[in-house]
């Protein structure tokens, strides 16, 4: 009985990435089907450049949900960063310098919003909501809503560079992803993410500085957004005040959809990482056969809804639910 019971516990535990995968491959031979160009490399490039982005702040996001919090702020702590690396660069200070301003920037956001909500016991909706308004009003005023032009070459390299043959942040969010997954699953830290989901009160009663493990991952949280800020940034070569505009909504939806439980206590990086090349993919293909954005966001919308759907159907009969779960 015991092993039927691990048996189970450990399919629910990959269900998500099973169904996320069966999925991918689906699209992609569909979509290939539809037009000779989705199988070409600069293609497959497009959707690996344009989904890095997404990676790198759903990778943190992951943490942040699996804590049963949420980070509305990280859409505009891109705009923020990327302003603030604008107009460091424009004042005559190095890439080196302004890119650490930038990404000192979200961290510094991502630490504000921790100690509130750690210290101050306010709930992560409402403090990251007002951090969004916050951070989004500030980088207008610095910019008078005027977008800023013109960089060296060395700081657009993060975003349009080649190394090989991928670009730089196809890279950056492999390497951030690879780094998630061995902090979530073999850290300290990880392991205390997940507990202040699934129970926070007895981490509490433990003696562990639980408002500081939440600190830091809220801090995590906008230095991962600073570091779209730079993609953006450095990709579009214009650091724009309303950049990362919706794209922590985005970034939610690629958690749950990659099987992160929005109560707490269960994540999974691979999951995530699956679901942002899912969203990455199917704009790409939609694209491709000329679908009108607004059908894309409503097919995009109810793919994500079906998703949770069966998720949390899935949970509410799962051996053992409520307890800690980290997926690789």
């Amino acid at each position: 009985m015991q092993q039927i019971r691990s048996l189970l516990l450990s399919w629910n535990e990959q269900f998500s990435q099973i169904l996320l995968g069966l999925i991918l491959i689906i699209m992609a031979a569909l979509l290939n089907r539809a037009s000779p160009f989705f199988m070409t490399w600069d293609n497959w490039r497009n959707i690996l450049d344009q989904s890095a982005l997404l990676v790198i702040i759903s990778v943190a996001m992951t943490f942040v949900i699996c804590t049963s919090g949420i980070d509305l702020s990280v859409g505009a702590i891109t705009a923020l960063s990327g302003v603030c690396m604008a107009l460091a660069l424009h004042s005559g200070l190095s890439v080196g310098v302004s890119i650490f301003l930038g990404l000192a920037a979200g961290a510094a956001v991502g630490l504000f919003n921790g100690l509130l909500i750690s210290k101050m016991n306010i709930s992560p909706f409402i403090v990251t909501l007002a951090a969004m308004s916050v951070t989004r009003g500030i980088a207008l005023i610095l910019t008078k809503g005027i977008p800023i032009y013109g960089f060296p070459e060395n700081f657009t390299w993060w975003g349009s560079g080649h190394i090989g043959p991928v670009n730089p942040p196809i890279l950056m969010a492999i390497l951030l992803a690879m780094l998630a997954a061995l902090v979530l699953n073999r850290t300290k830290l990880g392991y205390y993410t997940l507990a202040l989901g699934g129970n926070e009160e007895a981490l509490r009663r433990s003696g562990v500085a639980h408002k500081t493990y939440k600190t830091i991952i809220y801090t995590i949280s906008g230095f991962a957004a600073a570091t779209g800020g730079l993609v953006v940034t450095a990709r579009l070569n214009t650091a724009e005040p309303l950049a990362g505009w919706m794209l922590e909504l985005d970034a939610i939806a690629a958690v749950v959809l990659g099987g992160t439980d929005m109560k707490g206590g269960r994540g999974s990086i691979t999951g995530t990482v699956m679901a942002c090349l899912l969203l990455g993919m199917l704009r790409n293909g939609l694209t491709i056969l000329n679908i009108p954005s607004y059908y894309q966001q409503l097919t995009i919308g109810l793919i994500i809804l079906v998703a949770v759907i069966i998720s949390e159907l899935r949970l509410r009969n799962a051996p053992g639910h409520g307890n800690m779960t980290k997926e690789d």
